[in-house]
């Protein structure tokens, strides 16, 4: 029998019903992790799962459970074994026995047959935690600057000079290492963004390739994401921001372009594209083959950052193709229909989980870029209550030792209600909180999804957004929330690569911020202001005539003309 995916395995969908099954028959849990976009899960589907003898022995040996990582991405990160397909082996409590990726019929015919060995010989007590959900809170700290000079040498000691971007092995674009670098290390940020376009960007259908084989970024794979697009959007809509050169905006607008024509679904962005021969043909046979198939699920988190980074481009650019207004509806359609009462559900569907942590900080950042780019008018109210649920459900208390004044810093004139409210009136100056991180989501769930993942990277977005709310409000609790996530994981941030540069960039935000308050928005002023040479700024239109720069709460002489804005806020190097 050919079941509805295609092969003979009868999936059970991720859920308590299949472990209490797995326990109940006292068998090992055959957990399979794949994508709709995924190549080589459509190849393990057609070649290993096709397979009567492996079909049969999975049947009889194992519990077998099917996952898509994009819906559940707390099952992505807890059982990832490297790449997808992954393919997890698993007691009836979630724990790991053996896992692999790819497996072709003769490969899973030895591992399932190894792994019952396993089974049969010592049971569950060959189970094991994976150490990021046994080692408990992350090293915290104080967020100095100490941070940052750390980040940025790492960026310089471990680009590839040759090749461009960093890594000696497999090229993935790392789109929040390059604006880091932007800022800070312009040319190797530049060189890095050349690669990017000249390897991984599709030149006839537009959008970027997920990453490349090898160290001269060849071999891409040519599945095509959402978020990682998005990513890419904002990074090349920096480079052009910072050096005015129009092959950059060029890039970020054919990015635009894939993602409001084959990623938009009517009302927002589609999760994915699959990879395919497709993207191999030149562009006179492109025209008459049929493209991969797109995913068109309404996830959160891609929807969010999607958002974001076409705002972010329309802000450096003339818009004329109206990204904003893609940006703008696909916003309304996820507070439509993905929100209640600040809580996030991942994706449009029954089985959804809801309050991932992801999901609160893309959505957010898209909210808040839609406040700075278009006005607060109608974003800033979904803004508040979606952080303030994360905060107050998934944020861990912070661990304040030493004195401290306790002290708020409102953004010098700024409007806002400077709330502070009981539980987060931690110190902003002091530097003795040592921080409290945000979890991936409710500790609850079956496998090990009842154990607390502390990821730094969605952390470091959060942080993000948390600034960029703490300024269009005034609210402290915003910036305070940020500063004790980042300083959660500070004391390990000497031992941070570049894939979490963004973290520290996250770092010199909370600590020296820089808000750029003006007339309203579509004013020349404002124009100017998200113009200005710097991505990491927090730009909030308001009711005033002229225009001020606040840098952590010593506020600019007014500028009335751009030009005079302009001389307020130097090029970075």
């Amino acid at each position: 029998m050919t079941f509805r995916d295609g092969t003979l395995v009868d999936w059970r969908p991720w859920g308590e019903e299949a472990f209490a099954a797995a326990d109940r028959a006292g068998l090992p849990v055959l957990c399979a992790l794949t994508a709709p976009w995924c190549t080589w899960c459509a190849r393990m589907d057609e070649e290993t799962y096709s397979a009567p003898t492996v079909a049969a022995r999975v049947g009889e040996d194992f519990v077998p459970v099917r996952v898509d990582v994009d819906r559940h991405p707390r099952v992505r990160d807890r059982y990832n074994m490297g790449g997808f397909p992954s393919t997890v082996f698993l007691t009836p409590a979630g724990e790991v026995l053996s896992g692999a990726t790819y497996l072709g019929p003769e490969g899973m015919r030895q591992v399932l047959e190894s792994v019952r060995r396993t089974w049969e010989e010592e049971g569950a007590d060959a189970g094991r935690v994976p150490r990021a959900l046994d080692d408990g809170r992350p090293p915290g700290g104080e967020v100095t600057d100490a941070v940052e000079s750390h980040m940025t040498a790492q960026v310089a000691a471990a680009f590839d000079a040759e090749f461009g971007g960093w890594g000696t092995d497999a090229k993935f674009p790392l789109a929040r290492t390059v604006e880091y670098a932007l800022k800070r290390d312009r040319d190797r940020g530049t060189r890095t963004l050349e690669a990017i376009r000249t390897h991984l960007y599709d030149t006839y259908d537009g959008g970027f390739y997920r990453f490349a084989e090898t160290r001269e970024w060849g071999e891409p794979h040519r599945e095509k994401l959402t978020d990682e697009n998005a990513a890419l959007v904002r990074a090349f809509a920096s480079g052009y921001l910072y050096t005015g050169e129009e092959p950059y905006r060029e890039t970020a607008a054919g990015a635009v372009g894939y993602l409001t024509t084959t990623a938009w679904t009517g009302e927002a962005f589609a999760a994915s594209q699959a990879g395919g021969e497709y993207f191999l043909l030149e562009p006179a046979d492109r025209e008459g083959a049929d493209p991969p198939h797109v995913d068109e699920t309404l996830l959160a988190d891609r929807n969010g950052l999607a958002a974001e980074a076409l705002f972010r481009f329309a802000a450096v650019s003339d818009d004329d193709d109206g990204a904003a207004r893609y940006a703008e509806r696909a916003l309304e359609t996820v507070l439509d229909r993905l929100v209640t009462d600040g809580r996030v559900a991942h994706f449009d569907g029954e089985d959804s989980e809801t309050g991932l942590l992801v999901d609160h900080a893309r959505l957010l950042a898209g909210l808040t870029a839609a406040a700075q780019v278009t006005g607060p008018d109608g974003w800033l109210e979904p803004a508040r209550a979606v952080a303030d649920d994360a905060i107050d459900r998934l944020q861990e208390p912070a661990t304040v030792h030493g004195g401290g004044d306790g002290s708020t810093d409102p953004v010098g004139e700024q409007g806002g209600d400077h709330d502070g409210e009981t539980g987060a009136e931690r110190a902003v100056g002091d530097g003795n909180t040592l921080g409290g991180a945000f979890l991936d989501g409710p500790p609850a769930g079956p496998g090990l999804l009842a154990r607390p993942l502390r990821p730094i990277d969605t952390n470091a977005e959060m942080a993000d957004a948390l600034v960029d709310l703490w300024a269009l409000t005034g609210a402290a609790r915003y910036r305070e929330a940020a500063r004790d996530a980042l300083a959660a994981f500070a004391g390990a941030h000497d031992r941070m690569g570049v894939e979490v540069a963004g973290y520290a960039a996250a770092c010199a935000r909370v600590r020296e911020p820089l808000v750029v308050r003006t007339p309203p928005s579509g004013t020349a002023l404002h124009r100017a202001a998200l113009r200005l040479p710097d991505h990491e700024k927090v730009v909030v239109p308001g009711e005033r005539a002229d225009a001020v720069v606040v840098r952590d709460g010593e506020t600019s002489e007014p500028a009335a003309t751009p030009e005079e804005l302009q001389d307020l806020v130097p090029r970075t190097r």
